[in-house]
Parts: structure tokens; sequence; C-alpha cells
């Protein structure tokens, strides 16, 4: 990440310009001792961190995020002296609020936080790419996307709807069961279920939808229930409420001369 930092006073800009240059995947992209110069600064060099002073003569860290704007300027650190102004600090969406003398361990957390912010920001933009292009196919009359984009950890996998042979509720989370494999998703059932589309998948339970291709034989269960038998072996619960429906579909998808 590239790092601005503001401070008029000079042996505090430059103990935070060490600090940042210690750090491996910070750039010091430039420094200034007012808040005219940062505000020219954030312009020119777009950096992707502020670490910004709160008080400075003539114009001040609010005074700076006001100029710039607030939805222009970017994730901003306020480091100053005085605890007074938190409180406006974090209305103008600051990302962490410094408070003079701090220690290594309280910087490099607020530096942890500049980073977490900085990957949802990335993580948003990208689905929002996604969604574009999405809907521009949509508008295009080209064929629904066949795999669904995936967020595991640090990586985006993409996977065949195809693959899925069946998915579990997980909490606020649903799990994809592909093969050998499983991914977990921050997704609804029912968004799910949207995406994936209903020619060949089914809700067959309330924490439970099937890849109807998978499913080899439907099972009396304990009490009265229903189990489907998938073809990996993987016996998952159907509803009674969705077994007449579960058959209607499955019969649908077998070619008459095999019925």
């Amino acid at each position: 990440m590239r790092a601005l930092v503001v401070d008029d006073q000079p042996l505090a800009l430059e103990r935070l310009v060490q600090l940042l240059r210690a750090a491996p995947d910070v750039e010091v992209a430039g420094a200034c001792v007012n808040g005219l110069e940062a505000v020219a600064a954030v312009d020119s060099l777009r950096p992707d961190v502020v670490f910004l002073d709160m008080q400075m003569p003539g114009l001040d860290g609010l005074g700076v995020v006001a100029r710039v704007g607030p939805t222009l300027m970017p994730p901003t650190v306020f480091v100053t002296a005085f605890d007074d102004y938190a409180v406006q600090a974090f209305e103008a969406q600051a990302v962490d609020y410094l408070l003079k003398p701090f220690a290594r361990p309280r910087f490099e957390a607020a530096l942890d936080r500049v980073r977490q912010t900085l990957a949802r920001r990335r993580e948003a933009a990208a689905a929002a790419a996604l969604a574009d292009i999405v809907a521009r196919l949509g508008q295009t009359g080209a064929p629904e996307p066949s795999r669904l984009v995936v967020k595991r950890g640090g990586r985006v996998s993409f996977v065949d709807r195809d693959a899925i042979d069946w998915v579990e509720a997980d909490g606020n989370y649903v799990r994809l069961y592909c093969g050998a494999d499983s991914y977990l998703v921050r997704e609804t059932m029912q968004a799910l279920l949207g995406q994936l589309g209903d020619r060949h998948f089914a809700r067959v339970h309330r924490s439970v939808i099937v890849n109807l291709r998978r499913v080899r034989e439907i099972h009396v269960a304990a009490g009265g229930d229903y189990d489907a038998l998938l073809a990996n072996g993987q016996r998952v619960p159907v509803s009674r409420a969705c077994r007449d429906l579960l058959q209607t579909r499955l019969a649908g998808l077998i070619p008459a001369d095999r019925r």
C-alpha cells in the first residue's frame, strides 16, 4: 500500500515514516507538514492510506478531509496528542485514531485495520465489477454464466455449477459440496438457489439444495421423513412437503424410454 504521512511536527513525522517503512507491504508515497500540502498530495499521489495529524496550523486534519471530500479521501488514520476529536474523527469515517505518544504495537494494530479496510474495498470493487459483467451479459441475451464466483481466504475460486453435488445451510453461510471439495460461502439459501437456477437444482429441505442429476434414490427415513441418496453415496434429508415435488422434478429429467 502507498501511504501519505501528514504532521507539522518534524520528529512525529519522521517516526511515522520510519514505522511505515519498516512494514514490508508499505511504500511511503509522500510526507507533508501542513494541511494545504496534504490536499495537493492526495490529489497528485493518490495514496492508499493517509496518516493525518489532527491539529495543524492553517488547515487541520478534519479540514483536509472536508477539502478533499469524504468520498474521495483515502482511508485515514488520524494521529494526535489530544483525545477530544475522536468522535469527530470517526464521524469522518476514520479507520483508526492514534493518540500520541503511541507504542509500536498500537501502531501495528492501526496498520492491520488499514489492511483489512483496503481488502474489503478490493473485494467490494471486484464483486461490483462481476455483477456489472453479469448484468450486461443478461441485457445482451447471453447465456447464464456456468460458474459461481466463490471467495475462500485470500483467493477467488470459480466453481462449475455442474460440479456441485449438494448444498447445506451452515449458520449465516452455505456450504457447497463438490466431490471431495467444499466451499463455504456467505450467502442465503434462497439467493444461492437463484444463482444456481432451478432447471437442475431444487431445495428439498429448509437446509438442503440438491443437484437433481446427482439424485439416485429416495428412501423413507425414520419417523416418516425421507432421504435422497446421491450418486456419491451421500444421504441428504428431504422434507415431506418437498418429496412429491422432488419426485416430479426427477421424473422430468428421465427420458421417456427409460422410465
